[in-house]
């Protein structure tokens, strides 16, 4: 997260402990929601390597600062594009003849997840983070650089966690799209300094809405096709 140490980790500590009771309801209610509860742990993990990252660059461990920043970018790049769309062909009911459209963008993210992070594995050098603006901004090189504008590579990845749950069954799935959309065009328009770092912020924030919808069990009314 941006602006400190400190807010990384309790952000990320408050994530992993609804995500957990999330998931904890949806396992008792309906497994189908597991994967959708898993992300704010996703989310709350992701958060708590951003905070290892700051103990990093204020204390000049470049060590530290390369583990934290692969372990973020793993969520980042290879985790959301997959597990997002991957989430809501679970979720989608059988009879929907969108289920194996989702199961087709996950596979596409699975694959896209892999060219944008294995090669930060093979190339550490290509990690570049910075402090700009009392933020992390994570730059440096990627694989598809050398094939495509940096742009398109940034549509192509909101492309694959956007869609899937804006074209969802449900309701509340699609309200979550919608937020993304949201988040998308704040983090253009207003913090393109460290657009990385403030859409992983605001997108996890987002999950919070999940939370809510699994442990007040929402699905029971949105979702009658689950439950009958």
């Amino acid at each position: 997260m941006c602006f400190s140490e400190t807010v990384s980790l309790v952000a990320g500590a408050g994530l992993l402990v609804g995500g957990g009771y999330a998931g904890y309801k949806a396992w008792r209610v309906n497994k189908r929601y597991l994967p959708v509860s898993m992300m704010p742990v996703f989310a709350g993990l992701q958060q708590l390597s951003e905070g290892f990252v700051w103990s990093g660059m204020t204390g000049g461990d470049h060590n530290l600062v390369l583990g934290s920043t692969l372990i973020y970018i793993f969520f980042t790049w290879f985790m959301w594009p997959f597990w997002i769309p991957l989430s809501v062909f679970v979720l989608e009911p059988r009879e929907s003849r969108r289920k194996y459209l989702f199961l087709f963008f996950a596979a596409v993210g699975l694959g896209f997840g892999l060219i944008l992070y294995v090669p930060h594995l093979l190339k550490p050098e290509w990690i570049d983070v910075t402090i700009n603006r009392d933020s992390l901004a994570y730059e440096g090189t990627m694989l598809l650089d050398f094939m495509m504008p940096r742009m398109l590579t940034n549509g192509i990845y909101l492309a694959l966690i956007i869609l899937p749950p804006l074209m969802s069954r449900y309701r509340h799935m699609k309200y979550f799209g919608l937020t993304l959309i949201a988040v998308t065009l704040v983090d253009y328009l207003f913090l393109r300094y460290a657009y990385i770092s403030f859409f992983c912020l605001l997108a996890g924030l987002a999950t919070v809405h999940l939370i809510y919808i699994i442990s007040r069990n929402h699905c029971r009314l949105d979702c009658p096709e689950l439950f009958s």
